[in-house]
């Protein structure tokens, strides 16, 4: 029988999936505006595809970045498409319930660094958002037959315009001025991305690899996001293995259990060789099958900071 040396042991980073929960990092308050980060609908889309007859929405990615003054620049990117740029003024009400105001580009190119300069921007009324006041959670909505009034002059990245959101503790279910062709309720869940930073180590002689062999391939610096992230694993000269990583979470209808799911992948057919399963909040997963080896490590402070 084979017997390998897991190249973990000199890595000092296990390369065995962990299975032991970790305390879930502290979330801002529901009731507050979503927090800065990258947000992406991955489990979603992936539920409807095992669901027959279920229509699958797109693919959507929600950069948030927040600036002084109550202004937040909103990235809202489907796969394959132009992303589509919305700086989204909260605007102080009477009652003190939440008011977001819109705002397209009016320039090909608006600067956002250090901050976006409002004069680039044009206030879309029509759309402003708004939501209850003393609510429990941070959720806002337009009119919409208001904003249609003025949809077709925005473009194409109409399309892209938030009508409504609503934050809960792991991200925002977000419905798009699209989505209304989807139906009543269409929305994306898009959840809040985590990053997870580590190792691969490939022997080259793939799965026949002998136990001696020492003829290991080192992937270093490997960083997948927790919502179907994937990174091909390469050669030392940079060709490709055949092989890659994917990681997931996933709720599995069985069990109604979230997990976080790390897969090897056979790129010539997407066959999974081999997978493992832990904690969603877990801070490390891998995989060790004495060819090949995954060590990863999830990443401190994964999401942006507020730009000052």
């Amino acid at each position: 029988m084979k017997r390998f040396v897991p190249i973990a042991a000199v890595l000092t980073l296990a390369a065995c999936h962990s299975l032991r929960p970790s305390t879930p990092p502290p979330t801002p308050s529901a009731a507050a505006a979503p927090a800065d980060g990258l947000y992406d609908n991955h489990e979603q889309v992936w539920q409807a595809g095992t669901a027959a007859g279920a229509l699958a929405p797109p693919r959507l990615r929600l950069a948030i970045s927040s600036y002084k003054g109550g202004w937040q620049l909103w990235r809202v990117e489907a796969d394959g498409g132009t992303p589509a740029l919305w700086l989204m003024q909260t605007v102080p009400s009477a009652d003190g319930s939440p008011r977001v105001l819109p705002h397209r580009p009016r320039v090909a190119a608006p600067a956002l660094e250090p901050r976006p300069d409002p004069a680039e921007w044009t206030a879309l009324d029509a759309c402003t958002l708004t939501g209850t006041a003393g609510g429990a959670n941070w959720r806002v909505a337009a009119d919409a037959a208001a904003c249609a009034t003025i949809a077709p002059g925005i473009g194409a990245a109409a399309a892209f315009l938030p009508i409504a959101a609503a934050r809960d503790a792991e991200g925002v279910d977000l419905r798009l001025y699209a989505d209304q062709a989807r139906g009543a309720d269409a929305s994306s869940q898009v959840r809040r991305v985590v990053w997870y930073g580590g190792w691969a180590a490939v022997n080259g002689a793939g799965p026949d690899a002998s136990a001696d062999s020492r003829d290991w391939h080192m992937n270093r610096q490997l960083r997948l996001s927790n919502e179907g992230g994937r990174s091909a694993l390469v050669w030392r000269d940079g060709t490709p293995s055949g092989w890659s990583l994917l990681l997931e979470r996933l709720t599995f209808r069985e069990g109604n259990t979230p997990v976080l799911k790390l897969s090897i992948l056979d790129d010539a057919d997407g066959r999974a060789l081999a997978y493992a399963f832990a904690d969603p909040h877990s801070t490390r997963i891998g995989i060790n099958l004495g060819w090949i080896q995954v060590g990863l490590e999830r990443e401190a402070g994964t999401a942006e900071e507020s730009k000052r």
